[in-house]
Order: structure tokens, then sequence, then C-alpha cells
């Protein structure tokens, strides 16, 4: 589902990187880390929030599962991406989003936002393809100290600090972005999946490079397979 320009920066705090009317503009104001500068928590927890969009419950984080190492693969109308979840860096992050996609979440959704310029990501995760949609919950950031973002990098979308849900971005080009969205990931095959979308372009209803892809990326389903 594609939305006005206006509609999407009335939704900036859903977005990964704030949408403003200047160009120059690539990242949410005042940006920042959990308490524990950025790092997981003993325990992770998983705070009530709405908008909650094709509930599938709230999580309890179970530390003996969040250890086990996975790959997730979303199979999409373009093709096949895999990445390997980062479950040491990230425990609280990569635990919520095996949760979710165990639970169908992602299935039939959309990838809603493509961007070309100063900052290269593909944005997906919001049932609503809309990116004003979340499953429910909010959880706190991790995995941010000296966080960068090459390209195969998946993070976590957010509206600042603390935020995360289940909007997420995967790197398709080495990009610079303050180290405020926890990376949870790393594309093991599919970059090249990426790099034809992105070569597809988008249609600029947000800003010039960034807008909708102009190739729809459909997720049909994703896999989780142990490793």
């Amino acid at each position: 589902m594609k939305r006005t320009s206006s509609a999407l920066l009335a939704a900036l705090t859903t977005l990964p990187l704030a949408l403003s009317g200047t160009a120059a503009a690539a990242e949410p104001s005042a940006p920042g880390r959990s308490a524990a500068g950025g790092q997981a928590s003993a325990a992770c927890t998983y705070t009530p929030a709405v908008p909650a969009d094709n509930f599938k419950g709230i999580p309890v984080f179970d530390a003996r599962k969040a250890a086990k190492p996975y790959s997730a693969t979303l199979r999409t109308s373009q093709g096949s991406i895999t990445f390997k979840a980062l479950t040491d860096k990230a425990p609280c992050t990569t635990y919520s989003f095996r949760f979710l996609a165990e639970r169908d979440y992602f299935d039939r959704s959309h990838c809603h936002r493509l961007t070309t310029q100063r900052i290269f990501v593909l944005q997906c995760g919001d049932p609503t393809g809309t990116g004003s949609g979340g499953p429910g919950y909010s959880f706190p950031d991790e995995n941010l100290d000296g966080a960068t973002y090459p390209a195969g990098t998946v993070a976590m979308a957010n509206a600042g600090p603390n935020t995360n849900g289940s909007q997420f971005f995967f790197v398709w080009k080495d990009t610079k972005l303050s180290p405020n969205y926890t990376p949870f990931g790393q594309v093991t095959a599919g970059l090249d999946v990426l790099q034809k979308i992105a070569a597809g372009g988008e249609d600029d209803q947000n800003n010039p490079g960034d807008g909708f892809p102009t190739l729809p990326v459909n997720i049909r389903n994703v896999a989780i397979t142990k490793r």
C-alpha cells in the first residue's frame, strides 16, 4: 500500500530514518541508547505498546532458547534473502524476530520503503505496509557500541531510543548511520536480490531517493533454521 508524502511524514515515529521537508535529513532527532549503553540486559523486557497489528502476543524471554544460533530466510517476490541472526550480540532483538517469524507475523507483508541516496536501506516488517505498524510491544536497544552498517547488515528500525518493535531494514550498500539502530543480523545469501531491488529504484514519495520500491517486495514467508 502506498501512502502520500504527507501521510508518511505524519507517521515519522515508526520510521528508522526520519523524513522531513529537506533532502538532507537522514536520521531521527534526539537519537540515543538504553540505560545499559545499548547492550543486552540479563533478562529482556518486552513492554506492551500500540499499535498492535496482526497481534501474536508478547514474548516472554527465554535465555536458553535465545542463545541458540539460527538463520532466517525471507522468501520474497523478488527472491530469497537469508541472514545469520547475531544471537550472541543482540539476544533480545533476535529472540523477538524469531518469536514473530515463528508465528507467521511477517507472512504476506511487504517492504514499504527503499532509500537510494545518502543511506541505502530496504525497510520491512510492518504488516500494514504503511510504515506505522507494530507488533503490540516494544523493547530496548542493544549491540550499539561501535555499531557500523556495511552492506548486508540487518538492523532494527526505531522512532528513537528503546522503541524497537517489528520493523527492520536491510543495508544493500555500505552506508553511514549513527550507531542508534540495533544490528541483529548479517546477510549470508541474497545480497544480489537486495541490489536488484535497489537498482529498480523507488517512487520518491518521501524525498528524492526515498520512497516505495518500484519492484514490489512481498514477503511470502520467513523460515527459521537452526545452525
